[in-house]
């Protein structure tokens, strides 16, 4: 890797862990469609599946207090169910696939609450939650805004939501690590060597985010997260098209 390119790429991990520490998603988005860029998709999800583990667990660990472990460990049944079945048909990601369906995701954040009826604090809502969420992230490298559906009818403040939330996708991209381990041999030891380096901006970002969250109000996350994710969704689905067209 370029020495340029390998700089931007830390900028890119400290700046998308930085949102995804304040907002719980929107950083994973954007850092998987530069990845994109870079690598064949299958890489590329996995490289995204070890950067996002160290930021979702320090994440996870600055806000441990706040995590819901029951909802954790009935959404962690449905993320299993989810990544035996895509190992069952032998699953194999395409980039073109992957952009258009992450462009799409966040046409959910707009649909009216009212429509929803899910509730993690249920446990069949719980396991379905993250059959989706879970097949999601193994599948295309994020779950965007779908794991929200399942928060929606619940009554947790936004650190309880971000920190159970890193817990689930701790479960999730280690999983997803595991099932691209063979696509991520594909790099070499200096490529590595520039995701190594990556870890500890990720943590740094994390930490950066969460003290940006402390002082965000409910009100103030719900609304800025609605907006980053459909513009950055836009963007992705402009390019998954174009990939479609030629």
């Amino acid at each position: 890797m370029a020495l340029s390119v390998g700089l931007l790429f830390l900028a890119v991990v400290f700046s998308t862990s930085v949102l995804s520490g304040v907002f719980g998603m929107a950083g994973g988005l954007i850092l998987l469609g530069f990845l994109l860029a870079w690598l064949p998709a299958a890489t590329a999800i996995a490289v995204h599946g070890v950067i996002q583990l160290t930021a979702n667990a320090s994440r996870a660990w600055l806000s441990r207090r706040f995590i819901d472990w029951r909802i954790v460990a009935m959404i962690a049944c449905g993320v299993l169910i989810a990544a035996a079945l895509l190992a069952l048909v032998r699953y194999s990601p395409s980039e073109t696939v992957v952009l258009i369906v992450l462009g799409l995701m966040p046409v959910m954040v707009w649909i009216p609450k009212r429509w929803f009826h899910f509730d993690v604090s249920r446990p069949g809502h719980a396991v379905l939650c993250g059959l989706v969420s879970g097949g999601l992230t193994i599948a295309v490298g994020v779950s965007g805004p779908t794991i929200d559906l399942g928060f929606i009818r619940t009554h947790l403040d936004r650190r309880t939501v971000v920190a159970t939330k890193a817990t689930i996708q701790v479960i999730a991209h280690s999983l997803k690590i595991l099932f691209y381990w063979q696509a991520a041999l594909a790099m070499d030891s200096g490529e590595w060597g520039w995701v190594a380096l990556a870890i500890p901006f990720a943590f740094a970002g994390t930490r950066t985010g969460n003290l940006v969250l402390s002082r965000l109000t409910d009100a103030g996350f719900r609304y800025w997260t609605r907006w980053i994710v459909t513009v950055v969704g836009a963007y992705y689905l402009i390019r998954g098209l174009m990939g479609l067209w030629a």
